[in-house]
Order: C-alpha cells, then structure tokens, then sequence
C-alpha cells in the first residue's frame, strides 16, 4: 500500500469479556435470508474451507487511539482463522485470533446511508473502518430492494475506488475465485432481487432447492428416456412379431 500512516495508532486487541455489545435488531429485514443463501451456495458447491470463518451481523473488533471498535457487517469472509472457534463465539479480532476479511458486504434499504457514506476519517463509520483499519480487499453494498450492487476494491493508494461491472453486469472478486452479481428470482417466501456466485466459467453456484429441483428434473428425464426406449422396444417387438406372422402364413419359417 502506498498510503501514509493514519494520525491514530491501531491496534488489534481482545473484545474485553465485559464489553457491552450492541444489540439492536437488524435494520434489515431481508439481511438474514440473503446472508443465509450467499453462505449455502458456497457451502454446497465445497467452496468453504475447514478454518474459514463466515459470519453475518457479527462483530469485528480493532482498537483505534485505544478506544475499542466494534463494527458488524452483514456478510464476511475470512479465509483462514487460527484459533479454536470457541474463542470467536462473540467477537473477532484480526491478525490476534486469524487472517483479514477479504469481502464484507452492507445490506441495505432507500433510509439507510449513514454508516455506509463515503466519509473517509474519524471517528469510525463502517466505511471508515473497512477502508482505512481493516483495509478489506472488497467491500460490496447490496439494496435489495431495487437490486443496486456497489462493488469497491480497495487501490494501491488504501482507498477504495467503485468498479464498474463486466458485460454479464457480475464483478470478479479474485480472492474468492468467484463472480458475484445480483439476481432476480424467488427463495422460499421471498421474490426479488439476491445476491448469488458464479465460478470463473460462468456455471452459477446452486442453493439446495435448486439442486434438489435439479436432481428431480434430471431423474424425470432419465425417466422419461427409459419409457420412450421401453416404447421404442415395444413397437420393435412388435413389428417383429408381424413379420414372423406373415412368414409363416406364406409357409416359411422364420
């Protein structure tokens, strides 16, 4: 990176064990159901490791000038932690307890914009604090609502800089290995727009209803081959036994 150092010390310190969390309610009401599918896709398609670490509205922590920071996306990614994940039942403290995020994602709705602003110093917003002290690679805002995807990469100079989408209107996110882009479509009670993967051909990473639905249509086919070979047998059968009718009428033997 080739950013100046902040005017404020980070460090990476310990939730203490008497810190209050927040815990509010999710602003959201769609967060948990496109967290949830973005974790199960990823899972089916083995694409979860033993030691990673997703979590949603889950705190990450940091002390900035000494002052613990506690901020909670709504999805991240961490490839590799390095303790027992009893130890990150409640909080996760970078480079103390395993790697960086290298994805968090903001889920959010047309009143929301406060945390999620451009705002670049201090004190810590979310934007503040994913730029400038965990330095996440990716950082992706979703509005479900009308399906707006913004997708920031942070540049050499540690900011993040908006991308543009490519002509499928997904954005590569290298450290995943994935594509990433929104869809409209409905899962289980809800229609609309979804955040889903794809891998690097372009094959989309299936739920488990959709692979389930898979399954079924390809079992009906199968199915559906078998009776119309069984047919097709049938009718061989059949003519054959006409042919062996009439050689026999005319006193020749099959």
């Amino acid at each position: 990176m080739l950013a100046s150092a902040p005017p404020y010390q980070i460090t990476w310190e310990l939730l203490p064990e008497d810190f209050v969390l927040d815990d509010r309610p999710v602003d959201n009401v769609n967060q948990p159901s496109l967290a949830a599918a973005l974790t199960e896709s990823l899972e089916l398609a083995g694409r979860i490791p033993e030691n990673a670490l997703i979590a949603t509205n889950y705190g990450i922590c940091a002390a900035i000038a000494r002052k613990i920071v506690v901020k909670a996306p709504d999805w991240f990614y961490i490839p590799q932690i390095r303790v027992p994940r009893t130890e990150v039942k409640q909080s996760y403290t970078p480079h103390k307890q395993g790697d960086l995020p290298i994805v968090v994602m903001e889920f959010i709705s047309d009143t929301d914009g406060s945390e999620y602003s451009s705002k670049r110093t201090y004190p810590p917003g979310k934007w503040f604090f994913y730029e400038r002290v965990l330095q996440v690679p990716n950082y992706i805002i979703f509005e479900p609502e009308s399906g707006s995807l913004e997708v920031h990469r942070l540049d050499e100079s540690g900011q993040y800089e908006l991308r543009s989408p490519d002509e499928n209107n997904c954005y590569w996110l290298a450290e995943m290995e994935l594509f990433i882009g929104s869809w409209e479509g409905k899962r289980e009670n809800r229609a609309g727009y979804w955040l889903r993967w794809w891998d690097k051909t372009g094959e989309l990473l299936l739920w488990g209803s959709e692979l389930v639905q898979q399954e079924r249509a390809a079992k009906e086919a199968a199915e559906q081959q078998a009776n119309q070979e069984r047919a097709a047998k049938e009718v061989t059968e059949q003519r054959l036994a006409a042919l062996e009718r009439r050689l026999r009428d005319a006193g020749l033997e099959p």
